[in-house]
């Protein structure tokens, strides 16, 4: 799914690791084990742009979603309210540094903000507005299938009738 989203020439296809692995340890805890499976490739996107990108904000990883084909961004990120527009931030840099890397028509679907310890949001509805207004969907203390695309459907189309 990444691999194949991304430009022949992109110096990130060589970061980009099959199925979970890309994931570090200590962060496979914010993925809800059945659906650690469904991810057909991932990228520490954060490690893999750092040479050159050294002062700006990065986003954590990219993970191919098999069952929707769709892209999805994830951030294990500290859940405070003084940290929502650094998410925010971060997504923006990801944005503007994928330009050049993903082939045309291809984009990230999802961005998810998973809490990397307890969450202290002061105004929740507040908070979720403004993510929401950035298409960032902050999910709590573990990505789960609710929070990824929906699976792709295979079309069944009935076959033309015959009139006689």
């Amino acid at each position: 799914m990444l691999r194949l989203a991304l430009r022949e020439e992109s110096t990130l296809l060589k970061h980009v690791r099959d199925g979970f692995a890309a994931v570090k340890n200590t962060h496979r805890e914010y993925f809800d084990q059945a659906i650690r499976t469904d991810f057909a490739d991932s990228l520490e996107l954060d490690e893999a742009l750092r040479k050159g990108h050294e002062q700006e904000k990065r986003w954590d990883y990219l993970l191919g979603h098999a069952p929707s084909c769709e892209i999805v961004a994830v951030e294990p990120h500290s859940a405070r309210q003084d940290q929502v527009a650094s998410v925010i931030k971060k997504q923006t840099a990801a944005r503007a540094q994928l330009r050049t890397h993903l082939r045309e028509g291809k984009r990230v679907t999802r961005w998810l903000w998973v809490a990397s310890g307890r969450v202290h949001f002061a105004d929740t509805e507040k908070t979720r507005r403004l993510l929401d207004q950035n298409g960032i969907l902050f999910v709590g203390a573990r990505v789960a299938a609710k929070h990824l695309p929906a699976p792709r459907s295979v079309s069944k189309t009935k076959p033309a009738r015959k009139w006689l």
